[in-house]
């Protein structure tokens, strides 16, 4: 009996995390995500609406180094913290 239990709640699990896009993943149970921006775009800011992430770039400019900018949440009790890392090119 403990074995079929068991099952199930890894089957439901499975599915239930099989079905979320990453942006929900992250949001909601936490952990890490990478966000590759358009070549010659540059990171401005970035921030949640519910499970939705919006991010504002702008074009780089001449001589300007791409940089790997991180985007933290500080979650209240540390438990389902975010991270989404912004990867900017030329």
């Amino acid at each position: 009996m403990k074995k079929i239990l068991l099952f199930f709640i890894v089957l439901s699990s499975v599915i239930s995390l099989s079905s979320c896009t990453e942006n929900q993943r992250a949001r909601t149970f936490g952990g890490d995500m990478t966000v590759r921006l358009k070549s010659g775009e540059k990171l401005m800011m970035a921030t949640w609406k519910g499970e939705d992430l919006f991010y504002l770039t702008e074009p780089m400019e001449e001589g300007y180094v791409p940089k790997v900018k991180n985007f933290y949440e500080n979650s209240s009790f540390g438990v389902l913290e975010t991270t989404v890392k912004f990867i900017e090119s030329r």
